[in-house]
């Protein structure tokens, strides 16, 4: 198909479309017809979208166990069905065939990296974050007091750690997120929902 052929075609379409609408062929029936057969014998579950802190309300359709669609919920007051470009793309959060399903591992002084399960990396952040809180516990600390003496203060901390958190993590989990790290003693926690 030439270029020319192509934008006739498309034409043709937009006036048969525009003619309809001119007509007053309403075509709400027709567009919910489609949203049916999309999602036809699926289970929705309302959920919030994944990214930033403005907790954009979605509906996640399933269908046999796996997600097919993932759209904005109408009911939900804060973004009346509509999503960002970002949310709209969550589908590819769950469903992507180029999504990785195994963690990479370098060890210390290799050259080539290896794949390890998803478990054994977990374990082996958990013993890290052990090792590096163990290392860097820091009980008490020296405080100049008002009659210049010094005394020992409780700070119950370790500075080892600095939490810096990204776009993908929405208010519940940053909450959660705050909590774990400074019930682990961890007080450096940021978050930057841009990057």
């Amino acid at each position: 198909m030439s270029r020319r052929q192509f934008l006739k075609a498309s034409a043709g379409a937009g006036v048969g479309l525009g003619g309809a609408l001119a007509l007053g062929v309403n075509l709400r029936p027709i567009a919910a017809h489609a949203q049916r057969l999309k999602v036809a014998g699926a289970k929705e579950y309302p959920s919030v979208c994944p990214y930033c802190a403005v907790g954009c309300g979605t509906l996640i359709s399933v269908r046999d166990g796996k997600v097919i669609n993932i759209e904005g919920n109408p009911d939900s007051p804060i973004n009346r069905g509509t999503l960002c470009p970002k949310g709209a793309a969550s589908f590819q959060l769950a469903v992507n065939p180029l999504r990785a399903t195994k963690a990479l591992h370098r060890r210390p002084g290799a050259a080539e990296w290896e794949e390890i399960e998803l478990g054994r990396a977990m374990d082996m952040v958990a013993e890290k974050v052990k090792a590096v809180r163990d290392a860097t516990w820091v009980e008490t600390v020296k405080v100049k007091q008002a009659d210049g003496t010094e005394a020992d203060k409780r700070a119950s901390h370790s500075l080892g750690v600095f939490s810096l958190g990204g776009a993908t993590m929405d208010n519940e989990w940053n909450y959660v997120h705050l909590k774990l790290l400074r019930g682990l003693g961890f007080p450096a926690i940021e978050n930057q929902a841009r990057i």
